[in-house]
């Protein structure tokens, strides 16, 4: 179920809102865990049983990790974080990469002239990736001591399977969101609600009005056979593609905060404007920040991160960036864009680009990183790396021929328009985040802002749902 479609806007939504507003305070995680089951089964079916399956392995685990004692040595506890982690991976290992393992094994075994048959396509649970690090992040924080194990079963329910961030993140680690479980703290309904939904009709309205008419051109242009790719025509579908992916998935995580808002929590910001970044080092600090952060705290930090030697902070720098990307799918596409944002990253570290200040030469900076970023979003976009160097080739053999009619065909008025205007996300100042000052600012300007985006914008929006043109949230797919 997407948050972009009419059952969930005039059925799901409403309902849950009202459940919530009549149900006792008490009462709001049960709701909210009966809800998130609901939404998750609508979309994944069956899989709802395997979602609870490793809710109830990682409670236990916490629980077992957590207990105090001379009863349970240190020797113990990491034994039982160790297992917990490892069925974590295992099951995200087996839904989401078992098809491609078996079919490079496979095609190994064809070089060798034997035949092992065809692999049999495993079914991709959705949003297996989002409460994999979400479970492991628990069991990780309990070990540490960061927090305390969670006592309450139902507590630890919401916090993996709460819908807002369930399918497509922002991904909350544990110590960022226990405070806000227990049913009875204090909230204030009516300003949750006013809180909340201008930031859901700002993430609608990039979503619904934006991403999914600029997705059109950049559809087209990665159709296109590699022959018929002209430099002009490559060049529009990677800056299509670059403007669609970011008000697609900010549009996501805006969408997300409002509803976590709307029923009483608080999530992390997920995007703090990437592309207007003066360095891929910073491009990472503002992108995805709730992953970023994830691997920096659980596996950069735990493998040296920047404590050792140079040459093993560029290993540690390599790793986490080749398992971000396959963190995205399983595919070579995303592997080779994990790798490659991994070497500008050491590029940056061995040469000082990422230590010179923001304020130095910053035009170029910001135009050589988003230069960069374009360029890497080719693989991750593509259907195979064929195409992605088909399409590289392209965009830098200066073939500066007609543009295709497909690409013609889908620039519509609306379609160009739209990219014009998500263009200027690009040279806006850096420090205008419009989410995060929808909801912190309270000048006139805010308020009119409120206004406009949940009395004009989400309505306009709804409008093009009803007309049924809106499409999956591409990071459903991770």
């Amino acid at each position: 179920m997407s948050f972009a479609s009419p059952v969930f806007l005039w059925y799901f939504m409403p309902a849950v809102l009202v459940a919530l507003w009549i149900a006792p305070r008490r009462a709001r995680n049960l709701v909210v865990s009966i809800a998130s089951l609901l939404f998750y089964a609508w979309g994944a079916g069956e899989f709802v049983l395997m979602l609870l399956a490793c809710v109830a392995v990682n409670y236990t685990a916490g629980r077992l990790i957590g207990e105090p004692g001379e009863a349970n040595p240190q020797r113990r506890r990491q034994l039982i974080l160790a297992a917990a982690i490892v069925f974590d991976l295992s099951v995200l290992v087996v839904w989401k990469y078992g098809s491609f393992g078996l079919n490079q094994i496979a095609d190994v075994a064809n070089a060798f002239g034997a035949d092992l048959g065809a692999v049999a396509a495993i079914a991709l649970p959705i949003g297996i990736s989002f409460f994999t690090f979400h479970n492991i992040s628990y069991v990780v924080d309990v070990y540490r001591g960061v927090r305390a194990p969670q006592k309450q079963p139902l507590q630890f329910l919401t916090y993996i399977v709460m819908f807002p961030q369930l399918v497509a993140g922002p991904i909350v680690r544990y110590h960022e969101i226990a405070d806000q479980l227990p049913a009875d703290r204090p909230r204030d309904r009516v300003q949750d609600f006013a809180d909340g939904f201008p930031r859901f009709a700002l993430g609608l309205f990039k979503k619904v009005v934006i991403a999914d008419s600029i997705a059109p051109i950049a559809d087209s242009a990665f159709a296109l056979p590699g022959g018929e790719l002209t430099t002009t025509a490559a060049w529009v579908g990677a800056l299509a593609f670059t403007l669609q992916i970011y008000f697609d998935f900010s549009g996501y995580s805006d969408m997300a905060i409002g509803l976590g808002k709307m029923i009483g929590f608080r999530l992390p910001e997920n995007f703090n404007r990437p592309y207007s970044s003066v360095s891929i080092t910073d491009f990472w600090r503002r992108w995805h920040m709730s992953l970023s952060r994830w691997f920096r705290d659980y596996l950069y930090i735990p493998l040296g991160g920047n404590r050792g030697t140079a040459a093993q902070t560029y290993l540690n720098l390599i790793t986490v960036f080749l398992l971000v990307g396959l963190w995205h799918g399983a595919s070579w596409t995303f592997i080779v864009w994990g790798a490659y944002h991994g070497t500008l990253l050491v590029i940056e570290r061995a040469t000082g680009w990422r230590n010179i200040p923001d304020d130095r030469m910053q035009p170029l900076r910001r135009a050589v990183a988003f230069l960069l970023v374009v360029i890497g979003w080719v693989p991750f976009r593509s259907a195979d790396l064929s195409q992605a160097g088909d399409f590289l080739k392209a965009m830098f053999s200066f073939d500066f021929g007609p543009m295709p009619d497909e690409i013609a065909l889908a620039a519509t008025n609306q379609a160009t328009v739209m990219m014009i205007l998500a263009a200027l996300v690009v040279l806006v100042p850096r420090d205008w985040v419009t989410g995060r000052w929808l909801d912190e600012a309270r000048s006139r300007l805010a308020t009119g802002m409120r206004f406009a985006v949940s009395g004009v914008a989400a309505p306009y929006a709804a409008l093009l749902v009803a007309a049924g043109t809106f499409s999956p949230f591409l990071y459903y797919q991770f």
